[in-house]
């Protein structure tokens, strides 16, 4: 009987294990192994360097500039979104009718980020002016896209618009899991309100890793708002590595080392998430 179960769990799971390794597991191997080649992905030929691919990367000015406009948004979107989210969050747990409220922030996190960003971008481009023209409030008549800081902070704006809701459904799931024993005892004890908040909410409910991991590979919004520019001003790691593989350069062998500079970082990240996560359920 149990080797019956067996078989049929291996059976039902063996379809969705074929489709990860050959569209996620060897896509991984190969563009480990053609980072160390010079391939264009245009030929077939091609022969291997090495480390050059790695050496250049980490000397390559553009590509720590994006790295750096990398760090920044993604400190920008664990800040912003977070708080946003956890704010929300609060309100909504106070409030009658939740599962509509819920329901109305959630709903741009059902929208793909490209479509979002084709959507903002009709709205900094030609319903901003409109609204300056009515009202003469200057920022909406400013450029938005064009402008390199007000270009980071639209493509932001977007960012959070889509991934506040998530946050949010996380932060509301953990404040209303929080067991009212802990909640009186803190109270008994003679913690005031915020004090009961942050030392038994938030410390149940924060979690900035998702953050973290989302905005490093964001890539979508910038390619649909700014492809990177004006200049190079919103060109993240991402839109870097995108634009050397395919987008003219076609220097896919580079392309793939600063892919797997990425992953590395993101892996990081993902270790440090298991073991806060395992020390604070312990």
């Amino acid at each position: 009987m149990k080797l019956h179960k067996t078989k049929t769990l291996v059976l039902f799971s063996l379809p969705a294990f074929i489709l990860y390794f050959v569209f996620m597991v060897l896509p991984a191997i190969s563009a480990f192994i053609y980072s160390f080649t010079d391939w264009n992905a245009l030929y077939k030929d091609f022969s291997f360097v090495g480390f050059d691919n790695y050496v250049e990367a980490f000397f390559d000015r553009n590509f720590i500039g994006t790295l750096s406009l990398s760090f920044r948004y993604v400190i920008t979107m664990v800040l912003i979104q977070n708080a946003l989210g956890l704010t929300i969050a609060v309100l909504i747990d106070s409030m009658k009718r939740q599962s509509i409220w819920r329901t109305l922030v959630f709903i741009p996190n059902m929208i793909s980020l490209i479509t979002s960003a084709f959507i903002w971008k009709f709205i900094y481009t030609k319903v901003f002016p409109e609204i300056s023209a009515i009202t003469g409030i200057g920022i909406f008549g400013e450029s938005w896209l064009g402008d390199a800081t007000l270009a980071f902070w639209a493509v932001t704006i977007v960012s959070v618009w889509v991934g506040v809701g998530y946050t949010m459904i996380i932060y509301l799931a953990a404040l209303q899991n929080v067991p009212v024993v802990l909640k009186e005892a803190a109270i008994i004890d003679g913690a005031s309100n915020l004090q009961t908040f942050i030392n038994i909410t938030y410390a149940i409910t924060i979690n900035v890793f998702l953050t973290l991991n989302g905005s490093f590979k964001a890539f979508d919004q910038f390619l649909g708002l700014t492809g990177g520019g004006p200049g190079r001003s919103t060109q993240v790691i991402t839109l870097n590595i995108y634009n050397e593989a395919f987008a003219g350069n076609f220097r896919f062998g580079y392309g793939n080392a600063k892919a797997v500079i990425l992953f590395l970082i993101v892996l990081i990240i993902t270790l440090i998430q298991f073991r806060v996560m395992r020390t604070e359920n312990s």
